[in-house]
């Protein structure tokens, strides 16, 4: 018998899936780790930070807000902390925290929805989101559709932030693929440029 480990090749999803597209927010990604004895870690996008070695007052917010934070459960919640300070500022004179997963929260002051499930019979409904956080916007559900991307961004464009009402200079979108598990960005200026030939 062979001793080289085997690897498998991996599945793949069906590109003709549910999309979910929703506004890509300019801030700095963060994240929140919260670990099953009920300790809580703070991340930038590359890593961790705390109050004295922070990233534009995330982990400063995070301490803040621990209880209410804490009802996020264990896990790893990630989101876009944005606002006064952090690049485009949105015309905001505080900062958000915007989780992305908007499939399994419910925003304060709405029904929670069925989340589907690989099994119909198994019924899970969204948690209820902190009165602290804010979710990013969907601004579209579909099947997966480039022409529907396109038009996302386009309307995006020309109607403005969905995050931050009135402001007209937002940055672009996200397309979720959930059979893929996987996020495609598509932006309004420089989409085909490289992020590291803009500085």
């Amino acid at each position: 018998m062979n001793d080289e480990q085997f690897t498998q090749f991996p599945k793949m999803a069906r590109l003709q899936r549910e999309v979910i597209v929703t506004e890509k927010i300019d801030g700095t990604n963060a994240q929140l780790y919260i670990t099953d004895d009920g300790k809580m870690l703070f991340g930038s996008r590359t890593r961790w930070i705390t109050p004295g070695d922070d990233n534009f007052g995330f982990a400063r917010w995070a301490t803040d807000h621990k209880d209410e934070l804490m009802q996020l459960g264990p896990g790893r919640h990630f989101g876009e902390w944005w606002g006064r300070g952090i690049q485009r500022n949105y015309g905001l004179s505080y900062r958000r925290f915007s989780l992305f997963n908007v499939v399994r929260w419910c925003p304060r002051g709405e029904v929670p929805k069925a989340i589907p499930t690989a099994d119909p019979r198994n019924v899970k409904m969204q948690d209820m989101l902190p009165s602290c956080c804010h979710l990013v916007p969907i601004l579209w559900q579909g099947l997966f559709s480039t022409a529907e991307a396109t038009i996302q961004l386009w309307e995006l464009g020309q109607t403005g932030s969905q995050a931050a009402p009135g402001f007209m200079n937002p940055e672009g979108i996200v397309l979720f693929h959930t059979a893929g598990n996987v996020g495609f960005k598509m932006t309004l200026d420089n989409d085909g440029v490289p992020k590291s030939t803009l500085k």
